[in-house]
C-alpha cells in the first residue's frame, strides 16, 4: 500500500488541492505552476494537524521524517543548506487554512537563524546590520508565537535601546546597537524559559510547526468557526518558505496589496509597502506605510511587473486578490494571494463589475457576496475613525447587527418616555420579556445581561432592525440602584453607552453612528439573484410597518403573523385581561368582542400593506399568564382598574402559573378550552380579507395556522371551528373567498405522524425554534447559561437555535415535508423559525424541497441571496 503524503513541495500541488493545502498552500502552488516568482518551499497537509490531534498532540516519527526528507529537496533547489553558518537556509513559517480565518498563527520570519548563522549572514550579505535586524526579529516572533513569552516585552527592550541610543526608528539603530538588542533578548528569553533561546535550526522548525497546529483551537479561532460555520475537523495546514529579505535596504521592501480596493470596490490596484522592512511591520502598523502609487516612482520596473502580476492573478482566479509581496534589493516575489476580504458595498460593485467586464458568470457572481455581509448595508454602523479609536469594555453575543450609541435606561418605560423627549436611548435589561416592547421600539439598541442568539431580546430586535447585543455576562445591573459595573467601572442611568450588534462589543463612550448607503449595484445584483432562485422569500412580521419594511427589502409574502404582538397594546391589553379573567364563556364573549374590531383593523393593514400577497396568520400561541401582572403592587393597581378585588385577581394570576409555560397551556390547546378565541379571530382575519378584497380587488387568500398542534383530532378540533366561523361569515356576505388551514410543525409528534396531519392541513410551516428545543429537550432562554461549555469541550460547534442542527432537527423536517407530501400532493411547506434567515439553514430547505423560507424583514436580502447561491450550488427547476 503507497504510504500516505503529508507534505508538498509548491510545484507539486494546485488550486483544486484548498481541502489537503489550505487556501494559502493550494494559492502558492498555484502560483508557483504559473510561473509567478514565488520563493520556493512545501506544505505540511491538514490531514497532518487533524493526525497531530489524533496523536495527543505530537506529531508522528514519520511525518518528522516526511518534512526533513522535503527540506532536504529545498536545500538542493535553492543551493543552500539549514543551519550551514556559511550559506545557510532561512524560512517563513505560516498558518493557512482552506478558510481564510483571522486571528490564527502569526507568522515566524528568518527561522534558521542561530548565533552562527547570523554570521554567515552578515559575511554573505556584507550587512551586518541587516543580519542582526533579522535575528533579532526572529527571537521575538518565535518567543512571542511558539513559547507565548509577551511581545511587549521584546518592545520594551527594544524601545529602551533606541532611547538609548538617540534612535527614533528601528532603522536608526545600528549594526552594534543591534547586537546589543540581541543579547538583551536572549537573556529575557532565559530568566523567562529558564534554558536559553534554542540553537538547532530543527529544533525550531519543528515547535513552529507544532504552533501552528496549536494555533488552530485558540480561543479566537474557535470562536472565529463558530459565527462563520468552519468544522473543527478540517485542520490548518503550514506553510514553510524560503526567505527573502524586504529589509535589506533601501531597495528592498515589503507590502500588501489589493487588485481593487476593498472598502469602495474601485477597480484601481490599492495597498501600501514600507521601505526596508520585513512583512510584520506593515501589519502592525510600527511606521506609517507608503501607498503603492508611490512605488511607481521610486522603482518603476518593479511596479510595471508587479502590476502585470496583479492583473494576471485576478483574471486567473476571476476574483478580486489580497496579495503579500516582497522585494530583495529590485526583485519582486510574491508570498501569497488569495480572495480578499471586503466590505459589503465593494462585494456588490466588484460582483457586478466582474460580470459586466466578462470575467464570471451571473450565477458565479452569487457566490462572490457572502449573505450575512448584506446586514451591514441595511443597518447604521459606526463612524470607522472613532470606532478605531474606541476600547470596548465588555462583549456579548452579536445578536443583531448594526450599531447603536445612547443613553442608558434600565426600564422600557423610562426608555419610552426618554426617547419622547428627543433622547437617543439604549435599553439595558438583564432579559427582556413582551412587555417590553415599547420600549424596545423607542431605543436605538437593546443590551441585555442574559439570553442567548434566539432570546426574546434577540428576535424581536432583528424583526424589528434594531441593533442588539445579548447574553452580556460582564455586566452586572442593579435594577433598584438604576447602574450598571464592568469590573470598577459603574455606568449610570444617563450615560452614554455604544453597542456594536455585528461583533457584540460594548463601549462606555459615545461614538458617532453612520446611517447605510444602498447603491444601484444592490439593486441590479439583487434582481439576478431573483431571477436565479427557486426558493421564495417570504417574512415574520406583525404589523402594517414592519410588513411594508419587508416588501421594500423583496418579501413575497408573509410566512407568519403572530397576533399576540398585537394584544400587548395600551389601548387592547384591558380587553385581553378582561378576557383572561372571565367567569363565563358569557364574559369573554364580552370581552372578545371589544377585541374584534381591534384584530381585523390589525389585519386590515396587513393586507393593505401586502397587496395581495400571501399572508399567514398564527392564532394566538403563548400562554395567558404572560398579558398579567406578577408584582402584588401591579395586581392591586390593575384590580382596581378592572373593578375586582385584590384577592380575585391574585388567584386568577396564581392559577394561570405554570411549572413549565413552554409546554403548558398555549397554542392550539387554548383554543380547545376556549374555542371562542379562535372563533373571534377567525372572524378578524376573514372579515378583513372581504373588505380589502371588496375595497381594493385583489385576491386575497387567508391562510389560517393553527400552533402547537401534536395529534390530528386536536388540529381536526380547532379546524372545524375555524371552517365553520369562515364559512358562515363568507356565505352571509355573498362572496367568493377562498382560505387555507394549516398547521406549525414544531413538535416532534407531529413530524413523526405527517402523513396522518396532512389529511386535515392544507399547508405546513415548520416552526423550528420551538421544535429545536422540543427535540433537543432544552429552552432556548436558559440554554445561553450552558451553551459556552459545549462550545469550549467542543461537543457542540454551532448554536442550534441560530443554524439549523440539520442531523436531527433537520431529520425530522425532511421526513415530515415528505410524509406530508405523501398524503398531500400539493401541500405547501415553509420554514418560520429564525433559522429562516440564516444561509447554511436556508439551504438545507432549498436541498429538501421546501416552497419558501419566513424570516425577519432585515433578513429577507439575506435570504434572498442565499436561496440564490443554494440554486447555483444544487440546480432544483
Amino acid at each position: 500500500m503507497e504510504k500516505k503524503k503529508y507534505v508538498y513541495l509548491f510545484h507539486e500541488g494546485n488550486a483544486s488541492m484548498k481541502n489537503l493545502l489550505g487556501g494559502k498552500g493550494a494559492n502558492l502552488a498555484e502560483m508557483t505552476n504559473i510561473g509567478l516568482p514565488v520563493p520556493p518551499g512545501f506544505t505540511v497537509t491538514t490531514e497532518a494537524c487533524t493526525r497531530y490531534y489524533e496523536d495527543g498532540q505530537k506529531i508522528a516519527d514519520e511525518i518528522v521524517e516526511e518534512i526533513f526528507e522535503t527540506l532536504h529537496k529545498l536545500e538542493n533547489i535553492t543551493g543552500k543548506k539549514f543551519g550551514d553558518p556559511s550559506n545557510p537556509l532561512l524560512v517563513s513559517v505560516r498558518s493557512g487554512a482552506r478558510a481564510s480565518m483571522p486571528g490564527m498563527m502569526d507568522t515566524i520570519l528568518n527561522l534558521g537563524l542561530n548565533d552562527e548563522t547570523v554570521e554567515g549572514i552578515a559575511k554573505l550579505t556584507n550587512n551586518e546590520r541587516f543580519a542582526y535586524d533579522s535575528y533579532r526579529r526572529f527571537i521575538t516572533m518565535f518567543s512571542d508565537v511558539v513559547m507565548q513569552i509577551d511581545k511587549n516585552k521584546f518592545e520594551h527592550i527594544l524601545d529602551q535601546v533606541k532611547e538609548e541610543n538617540g534612535a527614533k526608528f528601528d532603522t536608526d539603530l545600528t549594526a552594534e546597537n543591534l547586537k546589543e538588542v540581541v543579547r538583551r533578548f536572549k537573556e529575557l528569553y532565559r530568566n523567562e524559559k529558564g534554558e536559553d533561546f534554542p540553537q538547532d535550526p530543527k529544533m525550531q522548525l519543528l515547535e513552529a510547526v507544532k504552533a501552528v497546529f496549536r494555533s488552530w483551537n485558540n480561543p479566537r479561532a474557535i470562536v472565529y468557526r463558530r459565527l462563520n460555520d468552519i468544522p473543527s475537523d478540517w485542520g490548518t495546514a503550514v506553510n514553510v518558505q524560503t526567505m527573502v529579505f524586504g529589509n535589506m535596504g533601501e531597495t528592498s521592501g515589503t507590502g500588501v496589496a489589493f487588485t481593487r480596493n476593498p472598502a469602495t470596490g474601485e477597480n484601481k490596484i490599492f495597498g501600501e509597502f514600507l521601505l526596508n522592512a520585513q512583512g510584520e511591520d506593515v501589519v502592525a502598523g510600527i511606521r506609517t506605510p507608503q501607498s503603492i502609487d508611490q512605488l511607481k516612482e521610486l522603482m518603476p520596473e518593479v511596479y510595471a511587473e508587479f502590476e502585470r502580476i496583479a492583473h494576471l492573478l485576478e483574471k486567473h482566479y476571476k476574483d478580486m486578490q489580497d496579495m503579500e509581496f516582497t522585494i530583495e534589493q529590485g526583485k519582486l516575489y510574491f508570498l501569497q494571494t488569495r480572495n480578499g476580504k471586503r466590505t459589503a458595498q465593494a462585494a456588490l460593485k466588484i460582483a457586478v463589475d466582474l460580470v459586466e467586464e466578462g470575467l464570471i458568470t451571473k450565477e458565479e457572481a452569487m457566490l462572490k457576496v457572502d449573505a450575512k455581509q448584506l446586514d451591514q448595508l441595511l443597518h447604521p454602523m459606526f463612524d470607522q475613525a472613532e470606532l478605531k479609536a474606541a476600547k470596548p469594555i465588555a462583549k456579548g453575543l452579536p445578536a443583531s447587527p448594526g450599531a447603536a450609541c445612547g443613553k442608558v435606561y434600565f426600564t422600557a418605560e423610562e426608555a419610552k418616555e426618554a426617547a419622547a423627549k428627543g433622547e437617543k436611548v439604549v435599553l439595558v435589561r438583564i432579559e427582556t420579556s413582551p412587555e417590553d416592547i415599547e420600549g424596545m421600539v423607542a431605543a436605538e439598541g437593546i443590551l441585555t445581561a442574559r439570553g442567548g442568539m434566539t432570546s426574546h431580546a434577540a428576535v424581536v430586535a432583528r424583526g424589528m432592525g434594531k441593533c442588539c447585543v445579548a447574553g452580556c455576562g460582564d455586566i452586572k445591573i442593579n435594577e433598584e440602584g438604576k447602574y450598571f459595573t464592568v469590573g470598577d467601572l459603574r455606568i449610570n442611568e444617563g450615560d452614554y453607552i455604544s453597542i456594536d450588534g455585528s461583533t457584540g462589543n460594548v463601549y462606555g463612550q459615545k461614538i458617532k453612528t453612520v446611517e447605510p448607503q444602498i447603491t444601484g449595484y444592490f439593486e441590479t445584483f439583487m434582481k439576478w439573484a431573483d431571477e436565479i432562485r427557486t426558493l421564495k422569500v417570504r417574512t415574520n412580521a406583525d404589523t402594517p410597518r414592519d410588513a411594508a419594511q419587508a416588501v421594500k427589502f423583496g418579501a413575497e409574502g408573509i410566512g407568519l403573523c403572530r397576533t399576540e404582538h398585537m394584544f400587548f397594546e395600551e389601548d387592547r391589553i384591558p380587553a385581553v385581561r378582561e378576557m383572561i379573567v372571565a367567569k363565563s364563556e358569557e364574559q369573554r364573549r364580552k370581552a372578545l368582542d371589544k377585541l374584534l374590531p381591534m384584530q381585523r383593523e390589525d389585519f386590515i393593514g396587513i393586507y393593505e400593506a401586502m397587496e395581495g400577497r400571501p399572508v399567514t396568520i398564527r392564532l394566538l400561541d403563548p400562554p395567558l399568564h404572560e398579558f398579567l401582572p406578577h408584582e402584588d403592587e401591579d395586581i392591586k393597581a390593575l384590580a382596581e382598574n378592572m373593578g375586582i378585588t385584590f384577592e380575585e385577581l391574585k388567584a386568577t394570576v396564581e392559577s394561570l402559573k405554570e411549572f413549565n409555560p413552554m409546554l403548558g397551556h398555549r397554542g392550539c390547546r387554548l383554543a380547545v378550552t376556549y374555542p371562542e378565541i379562535a372563533e373571534m379571530q377567525t372572524r378578524a382575519i376573514i372579515e378583513a380579507a372581504i373588505d380589502v378584497k371588496r375595497r381594493k380587488g385583489w385576491d386575497i387568500v387567508p391562510e389560517i395556522m393553527i400552533p402547537l398542534v401534536g395529534e390530528l383530532k386536536e388540529l381536526k378540533y380547532v379546524k372545524d371551528v375555524i371552517v365553520k366561523t369562515a364559512n358562515e361569515i363568507i356565505e352571509r356576505e355573498g362572496v367568493k373567498l377562498e382560505y387555507k388551514v394549516g398547521t406549525m410543525i414544531e413538535i416532534p409528534r407531529a413530524a413523526l405522524t405527517a402523513d396522518e396531519i396532512a389529511k386535515e392541513a392544507e399547508f405546513f410551516s415548520f416552526g423550528t425554534n420551538d421544535l429545536t428545543q422540543m427535540t433537543f429537550g432544552f429552552s432556548r432562554d436558559d440554554a445561553g447559561k450552558f451553551l459556552n461549555d459545549y462550545y469550549d469541550k467542543k461537543i457542540f460547534e454551532f448554536d442550534p437555535f441560530a443554524k439549523l442542527d440539520t442531523t436531527g432537527v433537520g431529520k425530522l423536517v425532511k421526513m415530515a415535508a415528505e410524509l406530508g407530501r405523501g398524503t398531500r400532493k400539493d401541500l405547501k411547506l415553509g420554514i418560520c423559525g429564525e433559522h429562516g434567515g440564516d444561509p447554511s439553514s436556508i439551504e438545507f430547505c432549498h436541498n429538501i424541497g421546501l416552497d419558501y423560507v419566513s424570516c425577519s424583514p432585515f433578513r429577507v436580502p439575506i435570504a434572498r441571496l442565499a436561496a440564490a447561491q443554494a440554486q447555483v450550488k444544487n440546480p432544483r427547476r
